[in-house]
């Protein structure tokens, strides 16, 4: 399906065979450990609590990366000579408008190209940037990142793809390596990738940051269950688990898991699915990676990437990288 609006194009490939929230929930809660992929998290109200958790006091990435992001953008767009910006679960877009900014101010703007599950979002997004940024295209893709890359547009300048957020640290290492070497794909020798990483730092500023003392990240976490009861007519009482996040030492990430706090059986009715919770069984809803350059170069390594600059804060709490292909013998 594609829209077309004087600048804007927006093009779909999601369908009814498409790898669906009914797929992941059979396949999740069937596991010996049951668990359910953190994209689900964002509905209208898991989009409305994620908003609430960036702006908490304990929660730093976001504000730490668009501090990053402030100091470098107009070195990265003068280092790059980025015409054409693609950003992965591109969302409203919000710290990409500086990039967006130094571009505009650098004279090479030319098209962006958003990647999302939502069309309404992404063309309401779309309306926004061609008033901001007068003669901008922007050309719109609804699909899976992870699955879809093949519907980006041809390249016609200088591409940077922008993936924010530390979402990348939502990847198991081997998925991460195979996504990462999907991107290196996608690259040209004159485009880049600009990757933002949560990076290790002492547990206690980890933990804290999942668990916020207002308890927005607990809603936050719960309305995933929320998400299966109206989609797939399912009875969770979602009083009945309670949010726990902790940071894994030796895995080095964030685990977020729901915890029953008695015995239930759970009806996922679409699903024709019945599914025990012991008493304090736990559902892992999202693991969240922390790097060191050292990892995230290995990663990179691996994918047939190489890492170009390196830019975190003063208090090295989170990384923004700008990767390139690794030069071909």
């Amino acid at each position: 399906m594609n829209t077309a609006l004087g600048d804007i194009e927006i093009v779909s490939r999601l369908g009814a065979d498409e790898r669906t929230l009914a797929f992941d929930v059979l396949d999740g809660l069937t596991r010996p450990f049951k668990e359910i992929p953190p994209k689900h998290f964002y509905d209208t109200e898991g989009s409305r609590l994620f908003e609430q958790i960036m702006s908490l006091p304990e929660y730093y990435p976001t504000r730490t990366e668009r501090a990053i992001l402030e100091a470098n953008a107009a070195a990265l767009i003068e280092e790059t000579h980025a015409a054409e910006l693609v950003e992965l679960g591109s969302g409203v877009p919000t710290k990409t408008l500086l990039l967006l900014d130094a571009m505009r101010d650098a004279e090479t703007l030319d098209r962006y190209v958003p990647f999302d599950v939502s069309e309404v979002v992404l063309l309401e997004s779309a309306k926004l940037l061609v008033e901001r940024y007068p003669g901008i295209r922007v050309f719109g893709v609804v699909g899976d990142f992870e699955r879809h890359l093949d519907a980006l547009p041809e390249a016609e300048g200088p591409r940077v793809i922008v993936f924010l957020g530390g979402t990348i640290g939502n990847f198991l290492p081997g998925t991460r390596r195979r996504f990462l070497q999907s991107l290196a794909a996608e690259l040209r020798p004159e485009d880049r990738i600009l990757l933002g990483t949560d990076l290790v730092k002492d547990p206690a500023v980890l933990e804290a940051a999942y668990n916020d003392a207002a308890g927005v990240t607990a809603a936050f976490n719960r309305n995933i269950l929320a998400v299966l009861n109206r989609e797939l007519d399912a009875d969770f009482d979602l009083d009945a688990f309670e949010h726990v996040a902790f940071y894994d030492r030796e895995q080095e990430w964030i685990e977020m898991r729901l915890r029953a706090v008695r015995p239930m059986d759970v009806h996922v009715r679409k699903l024709g699915l019945d599914v025990h919770f012991a008493n304090r069984e736990e559902l892992r809803t999202e693991i969240s990676a922390k790097f060191t350059r050292e990892r995230l170069e290995a990663d990179l390594h691996a994918a047939g990437l190489v890492l170009d600059r390196f830019m975190t804060d003063e208090d090295e709490l989170f990384a923004l990288s700008l990767i390139g292909a690794a030069p071909t013998r």
